[in-house]
């Protein structure tokens, strides 16, 4: 008989958890999502700015970046459904900007990664990117790298509609309520309550709850270290649009921006960045006149005279011991896996890590990436996996 598993989360991680399952021949009535806002309207789905991106310093990051792309590109034949459409996707690539000899270090140290792991990253200086880019102001750059090939942003919600339509016509069983108590009655799952007071009996509890993901493990007596952290996100119409697309710019002040469409985007993290409650999304918008519009006119001034037409507060389910991805099996606790803690890279990253947690519960080990490294003991044995890269 299958495992009956509980998917404690519905949104972009969750159903392409539930997806590979099905694809990978786990029964679709054997499973249950169970998400506690079936609109998604607060999750880091419908806040995400939607990119990818090939420039992380951690080998393992880059590979499932890699099949990420491949993913989107060939998403069309790959749901196997007339309705679905092909995902749009804008490869105007990352041009990471660096404003002293340490950062120019990283980036070359992490270019060596990315370039061993066969993505297009190059490395430009200032000169180069004034050349290729000349409404840049690149006073005070040193170095800059580029992602030439497969970086850009796409359609994720596409993807996270078509995943989440396709378990639900394959049986997998959607439930708009909240997990309240996980039983792990003589040291192993054995099933959920919710908050309707209904009861699921369960072999497996999958962990895929973003912000709320430290709450869940407590329910099962385990500590997680993810933090649910604010970042900003602003969309602006320029009065002087610029002459060509506009790669996602990371400038040294933290601040990035991007063509989107006719349009642009541009987003930050705040100078005070504490842990916040999962249901806070209060903005601190004075940052925009104090740092954000400055940094950018600062960079690319023809940003100067500049309307913003649209601002959000979104969270990162942020890992706060080594800012990676916890995925895998948790040692203590038979039954209970954990898909969470990706620090603002689970749109791009959902692809893969989908994949391999449903390798991982199918077939009893990783087959197609070794997710291993970002097990949940590394977590417990304090043995970081560190990303450097997180913007």
């Amino acid at each position: 008989m299958a495992d009956k598993i509980v998917i404690v989360g519905g949104a972009i991680m969750g159903s392409s958890l539930a997806w590979w399952l099905t694809e990978l021949g786990h029964p679709a009535s054997a499973i249950t999502v169970v998400e506690r806002d079936p609109s998604y309207a607060a999750s880091g789905t419908a806040f995400t700015n939607s990119c990818i991106r090939q420039q992380f310093g951690n080998p393992l990051n880059v590979a499932i970046s890699r099949f990420g792309v491949e993913f989107i590109k060939t998403f069309q034949s790959r749901m196997d459904d007339a309705r679905v459409a092909p995902i749009h996707f804008h490869p105007f690539g990352y041009l990471y900007l660096a404003g002293n000899a340490s950062e120019a270090d990283r980036l070359t140290r992490a270019h060596a990664v990315q370039i061993a792991a066969g993505s297009a990253t190059r490395l430009m200086t200032p000169e180069e990117m004034a050349a290729k880019w000349p409404f840049y102001d690149l006073d005070g750059i040193v170095l800059g790298s580029h992602g030439t090939e497969d970086e850009g942003y796409f359609d994720g919600t596409t993807m996270f509609d078509w995943w989440r339509r396709i378990a639900q016509g394959r049986g997998v069983t959607y439930l708009a309520d909240e997990v309240t108590e996980i039983d792990t009655t003589g040291g192993r799952i054995r099933g959920v309550t919710l908050a309707s007071g209904a009861a699921l009996g369960a072999d497996i509890v999958v962990n895929v709850a973003g912000t709320r993901g430290a709450q869940v493990a407590r329910m099962a007596g385990l500590d997680l270290p993810v933090e649910a952290r604010k970042r900003y996100t602003w969309v602006f119409e320029a009065a002087r649009p610029l002459e060509k697309d506009l790669p996602l710019t990371i400038d040294p002040s933290g601040v990035h921006v991007r063509t989107d469409g006719a349009i642009y985007m541009a987003g930050a993290t705040p100078d005070v960045d504490p842990a916040v409650d999962p249901e806070d999304f209060a903005g601190d918008w004075a940052m925009w006149e104090d740092k954000v519009w400055p940094a950018l006119a600062s960079r690319i001034p023809a940003f100067e005279e500049i309307r913003v037409k649209q601002s959000w507060v979104g969270h990162y389910d942020l890992n706060v011991f080594d800012r990676n991805a916890i995925v895998g099996h948790h040692s203590d606790l038979p039954g209970f896996f954990v898909l969470n803690g990706f620090s603002g890279h689970g749109l791009q990253q959902s692809p893969a890590l989908g994949r391999g947690l449903a390798e991982r519960i199918v077939h009893g080990r990783y087959v197609s990436l070794d997710l291993a490294p970002f097990g949940p003991d590394r977590v417990a044995a304090g043995i970081p996996f560190p990303e450097d890269a997180v913007i």
